[in-house]
């Protein structure tokens, strides 16, 4: 079996290269993973944009029309660190919907990685942290709601916090949310997810493999999940500009090789998303996020 991977040219909004959020990041990735051959020879599964009926599962209407129609408050837009135009809106339904399609994937297949995701800031009412559309809580809301699945996992290992997954699935049973982050990174608000660990500033890898076992098995045992989305960020590593933690290349590697055998070994679909990642050098960058594709396909 090979790798599904899920990518849109849409996930690139072709931001200025001296933006603070690297968007070229997703273009690089994506050709990083054809040059070293890491996609299959059929190439990626290219997602449709997210309905707008999904969308709202996750998001209140009102805000989901001002995306669609870029109607977005200046106040919001400020908030999530972009204007929300056209080619941010498209790029908002691609990768969500890339999310949704992962997921699916997942099911069928044991595994699937997409090339985007992890907006975990938005929040049902709008946007936040560089996050339009919660893409990870929109795919379990469809997944649930199709009959899909009954219950999902949320696996966050993004250096900040995922307080918009766990503020929209506070008090949903079928979604347990955890998350492994930087205690004193953004935001400075922590949400309440169902399994918090906030990690003290520089904790490197043999720290956090250790702390990450412990709550992989106890998130397991409080949630038994028929799916499990992964938040593969990779602003823990040591280099990141927006990180605290100190994990290397190889840290994040045993990381992911962690989480995808926890699940895969108790047969459970693991449904992988980029998160964050920050850093001017975008070819070193790229190569960051493209360890959870490599490291997936170790177990396909």
């Amino acid at each position: 079996m090979t790798l599904p991977i899920i990518h849109h040219p849409a996930f690139d909004a072709n931001f200025d290269a001296h933006h603070r959020f690297p968007m070229s990041k997703f273009t690089r990735l994506a050709r990083i993973l054809v040059e070293d051959g890491v996609v299959g020879a059929s190439g990626f599964h290219i997602p449709a944009p997210a309905l707008p009926g999904w969308l709202r599962l996750a998001h209140d209407a009102r805000y989901v029309d001002q995306v669609l129609f870029q109607a977005v408050p200046p106040a919001m837009e400020k908030a999530i660190g972009f204007q929300v135009d056209e080619r941010v809106a498209m790029r908002s339904r691609c990768a969500t919907g890339g999310t949704v399609l992962t997921a699916r994937l997942a099911l069928a297949e044991g595994i699937a990685c997409n090339t985007a995701g992890g907006s975990h800031h938005a929040r049902r009412e709008g946007g936040a942290g560089f996050s339009v559309f919660n893409d990870v809580a929109v795919a379990a809301s469809v997944l649930i709601a199709d009959g899909d699945v009954d219950r999902v996992l949320v696996v966050d290992c993004d250096v900040h916090q995922g307080d918009g997954t766990a503020r929209i699935f506070a008090g949903e049973p079928r979604v347990f949310t955890l998350s492994l982050h930087a205690e004193h990174n953004y935001p400075a608000e922590k949400a309440v997810s169902d399994m918090d660990v906030g990690l003290p500033d520089r904790t490197d890898d043999g720290g956090y493999h250790a702390v990450l076992s412990d709550a992989l098995e106890a998130a397991f045992d409080r949630s038994s999940p028929d799916l499990v989305f992964f938040n593969a960020g990779v602003d823990p590593h040591r280099d990141d500009r927006l990180g605290r933690l100190s994990l290397s290349d190889s840290g994040l590697a045993e990381r992911d090789r962690q989480v995808f055998g926890f699940f895969r070994e108790r047969d459970i679909p693991v449904a992988a998303v980029i998160g964050g990642g920050y850093s001017r050098d975008i070819d070193a960058l790229a190569r960051r996020h493209s360890i959870v594709h490599r490291v997936a396909t170790e177990f396909v």
